[in-house]
């Protein structure tokens, strides 16, 4: 069910603790199924793509249930056999799944929903079939049939970084010692920082190393009592909204965070309402309430490095400028990267998410800058990572209608 919302102009005050970290949250699940015995996490985001991750953990042979607030995952003591995996529209639980289901030698098919299938895995395909693992097909549904097996594994580091996650996650688990190796600059490092946390947490040890990353073989996970930190992604909506003219005070927020995003904290501090100019290699997710936030600064700023976005739930440069511009953005797309000239107003209008989470929480925080309102179709979308945004958003004086 499509839900169209028309936001009238408002500055947002009050308190607001933001949801979990959707990043820790797939990492902490999944290092918890993979070990065996009982793990609790708390604090754990409860959104479409966090259940697409436990729905296929649990077909794997684990059993992940709720008591209270708590998230009680019983790992994986014997390995299903087969497996229907719908990762509904979750790049991060497919990339970070199918190397897992070929270490456990799960005879899987993954499935997905509107922009997923459309995702490429191509490191996949060429790097799991050198190692044990038959594609019996290359389009979604993938059908995966083998076990992996221990060796060297080549990606260049531009894709996506979660080909790399992927991999260490499983790597540990085989016979044998394996090298991950990066063939060009790693993006979004960050994110693979984050996934070595986890795993050193669980008790997993992952060695970096001038070619990438060595994996020893034979580990063994260990239960954990966990609790997920707040999310630095969605925090950034709300930064940029004081950055605005709103005055919201974020709680919770873990300033040592290993989660790249935070870096919204220091840019929206060295801007101070100047245009600014950010390399997004590492930050990507930050690129939409970036350009928000360039979109009102004094000048013309540049975000750059930042062409991967094209592959994510629809094409988010594309999409992000052409959206703001219908609001009176000016907003120019490049191939690599945005250019914004700042203005003091937008003049609201009519705007679609095209099925992408991070493009109506951008767009409700421009229209506090907006003199006329803004309405967004498509909205829903949001509950992909953050399905009470438009509550919170209200909750701190947003004013939301549906239409």
């Amino acid at each position: 069910m499509t839900k169209n919302i028309k936001i009238t102009p408002s500055r947002l005050s009050g308190k607001i603790t933001v949801p979990a970290s959707k990043s820790i949250s797939h990492r902490a699940l999944i290092c918890a199924a993979l070990a065996k015995g009982r793990s609790e996490i708390k604090n754990l985001l409860d959104c479409a793509d966090t259940k697409a991750t436990i729905n296929i953990l649990n077909a794997f042979g684990a059993k992940i249930t709720k008591e209270g607030d708590i998230t009680v995952v019983e790992g994986i003591q014997t390995p299903s056999e087969t497996a229907i995996a719908d990762c509904f529209e979750s790049g991060s639980t497919l990339r970070f799944l199918i190397p897992v289901a070929a270490a456990l030698g799960c005879e899987a098919e993954f499935h997905g929903r509107a922009k997923l299938p459309e995702r490429p895995i191509t490191p996949y395909f060429t790097e799991l079939t050198k190692n044990g693992i038959i594609f019996k097909t290359k389009t979604m549904p993938y059908q995966i049939s083998g076990r992996l097996q221990a060796g060297d594994f080549s990606l260049a580091g531009d894709i996506s970084s979660q080909f790399i996650s992927g991999l260490l996650f499983a790597l540990p688990l085989l016979n044998g010692d394996s090298r991950i190796i990066i063939t060009s600059p790693l993006q979004s490092k960050p994110y693979v920082d984050i996934t070595i946390a986890e795993l050193n947490k669980f008790g997993v040890e992952i060695k970096e190393t001038e070619y990438g990353y060595f994996v020893k073989g034979d580990q063994s996970y260990t239960p954990q009592n966990t609790v997920i930190e707040a999310d630095m992604s969605q925090a950034a909506f709300f930064v940029v909204a004081n950055a605005l003219g709103s005055e919201i005070e974020i709680e919770g927020l873990n300033m040592n965070s290993l989660q790249g995003d935070k870096a919204i904290i220091d840019i929206v501090k060295n801007a101070n309402g100047n245009a600014f100019d950010v390399d997004a290699s590492q930050i990507p997710d930050l690129v939409p309430i970036l350009t928000v936030l360039a979109a009102f600064s004094k000048g013309t700023s540049h975000i750059t490095n930042c062409g991967r976005l094209r592959l994510k739930e629809c094409d988010r440069l594309a999409v992000t400028a052409a959206e703001l511009n219908k609001l009176g953005a000016r907003v120019t797309e490049n191939s690599d990267s945005l250019v914004i000239e700042g203005v003091d107003k937008i003049h609201g209008g009519i705007c679609d998410s095209h099925v992408d989470h991070r493009i109506p929480m951008s767009l409700a925080i421009a229209s506090t800058r907006s003199t006329e309102p803004v309405t967004i179709n498509g909205a829903e979308c949001v509950s992909k990572s953050y399905p009470n945004f438009f509550e919170d958003f209200i909750s701190l004086g947003g004013i939301v209608n549906e239409v």
